[in-house]
Formats: structure tokens, C-alpha cells, sequence
């Protein structure tokens, strides 16, 4: 992808798609696209410097593109578009997002977030994590971070950080060095079918992680491999436990072997405490202090 000097994103205003899009936008390569409709997520996208039309025109823009220096960019939501089509009848390179993001994760040190919930908040705690940390990251979320009002953080391009997704096997793409699993539940069965399919699915995502000790998950859910496990209220192989509220502070303990730090922060709920879990874990493996960890 370092030959390509344009990207072209067909629906830019998707949640995946603008965090790819602001990834490109940050390496210095001009990045434009087309959507729908103007969006806030569209506005603040235009704000940074990335053209965008609404309108399905090939326009001077398009026209001017030479094929061999630009990637296209699509989302599989877009069924029919003119624009569209004119890449793919000029032959240019015209490619899905979840096969350009694996190819991300191939030529950097990626760690993926899957799980049938949890994972936005987690791959959120973990880059927010990496940043403070100051680790060599990019962040790819599949929310807008409160405090960073983006769905993208950049630190730099040899590591990423992304949620994985299961819907239409995505997950499957990529090339995780590091991986939390949260959970393993019954959904999106339009297109896995039954429990067993979406599990299996699950398990040939953890087969991706190259290493035993680089893969976390939740403890009881089984991925068929030998992995890491990490818990509340319950010991694993990195658990948290004492949790109290001491002036709008949850306040919990975190166990990775005979250490045990104490955490703060005011984000409720046991659940959260959970993905702060994984994502310490994780952080903790990749070399950080647990002082950074803390300040984060």
C-alpha cells in the first residue's frame, strides 16, 4: 500500500471507514471519498482536510485519479453506486475495508479486540492505554473516545489497535500478534446460522495469535487453544477483585501473578472493570509500566 499515493473511500462516513480514512490522512497521502449524506462524523472529517462529495457524480476529482497510484476503498453496505462502478470498469484497485485493515495488521504489531460485546470499550482502554504509554500506535475504534472526540488515535504506524469484528467473518482478515476474546454469545446468526458456527468462527480467529501467552480471554469461555485468562471476583491468570467506590472512585485491585497493583478511575460498573482487566493485562505484557497504566 505504500505505492499508492490517493485514497479513494466509497461510504467514508461509516464509523470503520473514517477511522481508515483519518489513518491514511495522518501517513500524509491524500484521501478522499463519498457518501450518502453529510454527517457530523462527515464535517469533522472535512474539518482535517479530506475531500468529500454526496453526490454520486464522477467528478473532476475522480476523473483526474490515476489507477496505478490509487486504492479504492469500499464498505459492502454500498449495493449499487455509479462511482463504484467507474473503478471498477477503469481497473483500478478496488478492495474491501476489512481486507485493507488486515493488510495494516500484517506489516505492523496489531493487537485485535473480539468478543460479542465489550469489544469497543476495551480496544478504546487499550489504545487510550498505548498512548499514555507512548507506544508507537494507531488506533482504529469503533466509537468516538470521549476524551479524544475521534474514532481514530495516532502515535505512530509499527503497532495498531483495532476491535475485531465477527460480522461476515471480517475478524478473519487480519493478523493478530496480540488478541482479547470477552465473549462468545449467539449473534449475528444471519450470517453464522447457529451457536456452534459463531464459536467456531471464534476459535478460528484465536488461531491466528501466534503465541499462547498473547492471546487473553475472558476467563470461562473456551477457545479451543491454550491462552491467557482474566477475571473479576474470581482468580485467573490476571484477575481484579476488591472493588469498592471511596468518593466517586471505583477503586480495584489487579493480580498478574504475586504482584498486585491498586487502580483507580471513576468509569462504574463491574463489567468495565472487566475490560480495564483484559486491557492492563495486555499493556502489562507489552512492556508498560504499571505506573503509566495507572496514570491512564
Amino acid at each position: 500500500m505504500k505505492n499508492y499515493q490517493n485514497f479513494y473511500f466509497v461510504g467514508i462516513g461509516g464509523i470503520g471507514m473514517s477511522a481508515l480514512a483519518r489513518y491514511f490522512h495522518a501517513a500524509g497521502k491524500n484521501v478522499l471519498g463519498y457518501d450518502k449524506t453529510e454527517t457530523k462524523l462527515t464535517t469533522e472529517l472535512q474539518k482535517e482536510g479530506i475531500s468529500i462529495t454526496f453526490e454520486d457524480v464522477v467528478d473532476e476529482k475522480i476523473s483526474s485519479l490515476k489507477k496505478e497510484e490509487t486504492l479504492v476503498i469500499y464498505t459492502p453496505a454500498i449495493k449499487v453506486l455509479g462511482i463504484l462502478d467507474y473503478f471498477n470498469e477503469n481497473g483500478f484497485e478496488v478492495l474491501k475495508r476489512a481486507k485493507v485493515l488486515g493488510m495494516i495488521t500484517e506489516d505492523t504489531n496489531c493487537i485485535a479486540v473480539a468478543g460479542t460485546h465489550g469489544k469497543t470499550t476495551t480496544s478504546s482502554l487499550v489504545a487510550h492505554l498505548c498512548k499514555v504509554a507512548n507506544l508507537p500506535f494507531s488506533g482504529f475504534l469503533g466509537g468516538i473516545a470521549e476524551n479524544y472526540k475521534s474514532n481514530f488515535i495516532f502515535n505512530g504506524t509499527e503497532m495498531s489497535v483495532l476491535e475485531a469484528d465477527e460480522y461476515d467473518r471480517s475478524f478473519l482478515n487480519l493478523s493478530p500478534d496480540w488478541a482479547i476474546i470477552t465473549s462468545i454469545d449467539a449473534d449475528h446468526l444471519d450470517i453464522y446460522g447457529d451457536t456452534e458456527t459463531i464459536e467456531q468462527g471464534f476459535r478460528d480467529f484465536a488461531d491466528l495469535v501466534p503465541e499462547n501467552d498473547q492471546l487473553f480471554v475472558r476467563k470461562g469461555v473456551n477457545i479451543g487453544r491454550p491462552c491467557k485468562t482474566y477475571a473479576v471476583n474470581e482468580e485467573a491468570d490476571y484477575y481484579s477483585d476488591n472493588l469498592r467506590i471511596i468518593d466517586g472512585w471505583m477503586m480495584f485491585d489487579f493480580h498478574a501473578g504475586e504482584q498486585t497493583v491498586e487502580f483507580a478511575w471513576q468509569i462504574p460498573g463491574t463489567h468495565n472493570v472487566e475490560n480495564a482487566t483484559a486491557a492492563i493485562a495486555v499493556l502489562h505484557n507489552l512492556g508498560a509500566d504499571f505506573s503509566a497504566i495507572q496514570e491512564g
